[in-house]
C-alpha cells in the first residue's frame, strides 16, 4: 500500500526558485510522484509513493526555511494516483489575487474536527464552503452555503456580494485541506469581522477522525489526484474525471447522450471547439494505445 501525503505550510520564502532542484533531484531519486507549488509564501502540494520514500521528502520539505512545524495529511492507495512528479514556482501557492491578504499575520479559530459538528450546528453560525463549484456538486456539509464560485479567486467578490446578509452571525468556514481557508478568514478579518472560524486540517482530517455514524458531511470529498475524491475514512470514492474539463462524473454522466469519454461531458459539452474536440480524440486514443501496452500515457 502506498502512502498519499497532502501538505502546505505558509513561510517566507526569499527564493523560492532556489529551493526548486533539490526538491526535483531528491522526488526523482525516490520515485515519489505527485506535485509540489512553491512560492514566496510557501509551499502546497501532494506526494504519493511508499512509506520510506515518502518521509524522505517529507524530511527534506520540513528542513527548508521555517517548514520545521510542517502538518500534513496522509491516506492510502493501492496504485500512485499521479502520473509524474511536477515542483512549479508559483506567485501564491494558492491563488486569491489579494495582495493584502497574509495568513502569517493573523487567521481565524482553528476548530477541530471532534468540535466541528457543534459549531456548524448552531443557529447563529453561517458555514461557507470555500471550495470551487464542481468540488462542492459532489459533496459538502449538511446546510452549508455554496458561493457557487469557479475559483478561489472569485471568493472576495462573492462575499463583498454578499456579506450583508451574514451580519450578526459568526462565520464558519471549510476547504478539502484546510489552505483556502488561511487565507479566506485572514481576508474576512481584514473586512472587519471578529468571530471567524476555520476547519483545522479540512474536510480530510474530518472524514478521517468523525466516525461516519457521527458525520454530517454529505457525499464525497473531491482530491487533486487519480482518486478523484475519497469519503469516510479517506475510502476512494469511485468517481472518474472528464477528460476535456477535469470535472468529476459518475454513472449518471457517463449514461448522458451529452458524455463521450476522454472528449467531454454534460458539464462542458458547451464549453469547447471542434477543434478542441479533436485534439481531445486524438489524446484519449493514444490514452487508450498506451494503456494496451501496459503504459500509462501522461496526458491522462
Amino acid at each position: 500500500m502506498l502512502i498519499v501525503a497532502a501538505l502546505y505550510h505558509f513561510t517566507r520564502f526569499p527564493d523560492p526558485a532556489a529551493l526548486r532542484p533539490g526538491l526535483v533531484e531528491l522526488c526523482g531519486a525516490q520515485g515519489v510522484k505527485g506535485s509540489l507549488l512553491l512560492a514566496p509564501e510557501g509551499i502546497n502540494g501532494t506526494i504519493a509513493g511508499p512509506r520510506a520514500e515518502i518521509d524522505a521528502v517529507l524530511a527534506a520539505i520540513r528542513a527548508l526555511p521555517g517548514c520545521a512545524g510542517l502538518e500534513w495529511k496522509e491516506s492510502q492507495a493501492e496504485t500512485v494516483p499521479f502520473g509524474r512528479m511536477k515542483v512549479k514556482l508559483k506567485r501564491e501557492i494558492v491563488t486569491m489575487g489579494q495582495p493584502d491578504v497574509d495568513p502569517l499575520a493573523r487567521v481565524g479559530n482553528y476548530v477541530a474536527p471532534a468540535e466541528w459538528n457543534a459549531l456548524i450546528s448552531d443557529p447563529d453560525t453561517v458555514v461557507i464552503d470555500t471550495r470551487n463549484d464542481y468540488e462542492v456538486a459532489i459533496g459538502t456539509f449538511q446546510g452549508a452555503v455554496d458561493p457557487g464560485t469557479r475559483s478561489f479567486g472569485e471568493f472576495p467578490g462573492w462575499w463583498q456580494a454578499n456579506r450583508e446578509k451574514f451580519a450578526g452571525k459568526r462565520i464558519a468556514m471549510f476547504c478539502t485541506g484546510g489552505i483556502r481557508c488561511e487565507k479566506s478568514t485572514n481576508y474576512l478579518l481584514g473586512q472587519g469581522l471578529n468571530e471567524v472560524y476555520h476547519l483545522k486540517g479540512g474536510i480530510l482530517k474530518y472524514l478521517e477522525d468523525v466516525p461516519q455514524a457521527e458525520s454530517l458531511w454529505q457525499g464525497q470529498c473531491f482530491v487533486f489526484d487519480d482518486r478523484v475524491s475519497v469519503g469516510h475514512g479517506l475510502e476512494p470514492g469511485g468517481l472518474g474525471t472528464c477528460g476535456a474539463c477535469r470535472r468529476p462524473v459518475g454513472e449518471a454522466e457517463r449514461q448522458h447522450p451529452a458524455y463521450e469519454e476522454g472528449v467531454c461531458c454534460p458539464a462542458c459539452v458547451n464549453e469547447y471547439s471542434q477543434s478542441d474536440r479533436e485534439r481531445f480524440r486524438e489524446r484519449q486514443r493514444q490514452m487508450q494505445l498506451a494503456a494496451s501496452r501496459g503504459e500509462r500515457h501522461l496526458g491522462g
